[in-house]
């Protein structure tokens, strides 16, 4: 098993929704957030093409945050979720350093915090938070391995990309084009 997420960058408007139950679902501080939406503008005027996309953790197969984490606090859990232990986590933040893709904050009661899919939310058969309340349905979540899921389905259809691709990470979360 090996969840991921792609966000059709065609659909998605920007309206924060995700952000917002996000927060909620996870109880995160004002402040801070585990998801965000980026507005990227790319051209030359009067050729320009902006990309609204939704971000958050990239639940990499090859995640430098675990790597460094000097306690053990971060590390991969089943179906390929980064997850950060709480108890264990000293807040050093040498994960946040080594996050190509600034998905990490520090915590105020002293732990690094970052998008986990809602895992508590998947043990019970839901979705994730964001995917559930997405008006435009722009979020798609699932087993890759699972070839009927949502997930799998979208992906053989339609061209994607992750970000920084270069940074050798193998990310979970594409972004379809």
């Amino acid at each position: 098993m090996r969840y991921a997420m792609a966000v059709d960058t065609r659909k998605c408007v920007g309206c924060s929704d995700c952000v917002v139950a996000c927060q909620t679902e996870n109880n995160v501080p004002i402040g801070f957030c585990r998801d965000w939406v980026v507005q990227v503008m790319d051209g030359t005027y009067p050729q320009l093409e902006m990309e609204i996309r939704s971000e958050r953790c990239n639940h990499c197969a090859n995640a430098p945050c675990v790597r460094c984490c000097p306690t053990g606090a971060s590390r991969i859990d089943e179906g390929g979720i980064v997850v950060v232990d709480h108890g264990v986590c000293i807040g050093c933040g040498a994960c946040i350093a080594s996050c190509p893709y600034d998905a990490r904050y520090p915590h105020p009661e002293g732990y690094v915090d970052k998008c986990t899919f809602c895992i508590h939310r998947l043990k019970n058969g839901m979705s994730p938070a964001c995917v559930d309340v997405c008006p435009t349905k722009c979020l798609y979540f699932g087993d890759l391995d699972d070839l009927n899921s949502d997930i799998a389905a979208v992906l053989k259809k339609r061209k994607s990309k992750t970000l920084i691709p270069e940074a050798g990470t193998d990310p979970h979360l594409y972004f379809l084009i």
